[in-house]
């Protein structure tokens, strides 16, 4: 489960970490805003992979036990299969408690301090580096742009820059090179430009046209903006104790039904975990045959299908089409019922049940279908 839950994580925060470094191209100082960034997304990523390793773990090991016999020397010993899905329930127990603590607390501080330091990072200003073909705008006064420019973004071809004087008036200036250094005070940066001209007007308010083989200008590095607003303002930055109590209140910012249907989401995530292990020892004892490669296809479009239809409940929920209670406990109530009939059904015949029979059926079409593939090749 921990390999299964690192191997995800990591994934998924060096996707997203390209996204930012791509998004934060011109900041001052992305690779320290990219790595808070990355550390903020941690509870998120957490919270959407514990469930699915989970399962997937529980899989692994009950067929793992089950292809060395080990199942039929426990059920031939007296062994029931609850007695057999009892330590794996006391650990989803666990886990559920740990769920509730990252979707309760831990997300709820880590959305804000990710928002945070990503408007930061948005408004951390010019670092004096112009990429090719992206329009920088580092003030109100101030527009850089260029045709084409090396991997550091500080040699640049056929730049364009227009700027708002002090007196109001506009300059443009072009040129066909450019090379981008910084002041020693880091404060400024030098532009050295080569074969270009610069449109500006003087006091009268008359154009003036200046043609140059080099021409030097210097612009400032901005700085960094705060975050203006309190945590709160979404109901995804509120803890489950935040959302209770505002649920009850009568005077909220946010739609009473927009913060039900968060904390009954969040809720229904949490308490999904219980249920994983009447679903996957089941599914793990049918998979002696077939392999577990169709007992983890199944639960995991289960489990996917639970995301999203919660997702869809929460969605209803928050625009007033279905109460909050009905739209986010369906889709738990259909999913808590499908692992209790898959459970009680193998109870008689372990591995005997309508998911471990499809299963087979799935096996058995793979495997045919790949024999053919070979026949095919073959010939």
């Amino acid at each position: 489960m921990v390999g299964a839950t690192g191997v995800t994580l990591i994934a998924l925060l060096l996707e997203r970490t390209l996204r930012l470094l791509d998004m934060l191209a011109a900041s001052s100082d992305r690779f320290g805003f990219v790595a808070q960034l990355a550390v903020n997304l941690v509870p998120h990523y957490v919270g959407l992979t514990l469930p699915a390793a989970f399962f997937l773990a529980l899989i692994v090991v009950v067929n793992r036990m089950n292809q060395a016999s080990e199942v039929d020397a426990l059920l031939a010993s007296g062994v029931s299969l609850t007695r057999l899905a009892a330590p794996y329930l006391v650990l989803a127990a666990a886990l559920s408690m740990v769920s509730l603590i990252v979707f309760g607390f831990l997300q709820p501080y880590s959305r804000y301090a990710y928002r945070a330091v990503l408007h930061t990072a948005q408004n951390a200003g010019w670092n004096g580096l112009v990429p090719a073909e992206t329009i920088l705008s580092p003030s109100k006064t101030l527009t850089v742009t260029t045709d084409e420019a090396d991997a550091a973004g500080q040699r640049l071809s056929r730049i364009f820059i227009r700027r708002i004087t002090e007196s109001g008036r506009e300059e443009i200036t072009t040129a066909g090179m450019a090379e981008v250094r910084r002041t020693s005070d880091g404060r400024n940066v030098q532009l050295m430009l080569k074969d270009g001209q610069q449109l500006r007007f003087n006091d009268r308010g008359e154009p003036q046209m200046l043609s140059f083989k080099d021409f030097t200008m210097q612009l400032p590095i901005t700085g960094a903006a705060r975050l203006l607003r309190a945590r709160g303002g979404d109901e995804r930055e509120l803890t489950l104790l935040e959302l209770a109590r505002q649920t009850r209140s009568e005077h909220t910012l946010i739609p009473r039904e927009t913060l039900k249907a968060e904390l009954y989401g969040r809720l229904a995530r949490s308490l999904s975990l219980p249920l994983l292990p009447l679903l996957a020892v089941p599914l793990g004892l049918a998979a002696k045959r077939s392999g577990r490669a169709p007992g983890a296809l199944v639960g995991g479009l289960l489990l996917l299908a639970f995301h999203h239809l919660t997702q869809l409940g929460q969605g209803m929920a928050e625009t007033g089409r279905a109460p909050a209670e009905l739209a986010v406990g369906l889709p738990f109530a259909v999913f808590a019922g499908i692992a209790f009939l898959v459970f009680f059904t193998s109870r008689d015949r372990p591995g005997e049940t309508p998911i471990g029979r499809m299963t087979e059926h799935l096996g058995a079409l793979a495997a045919r279908f790949r024999t053919r593939k070979a026949a095919e090749a073959a010939t």
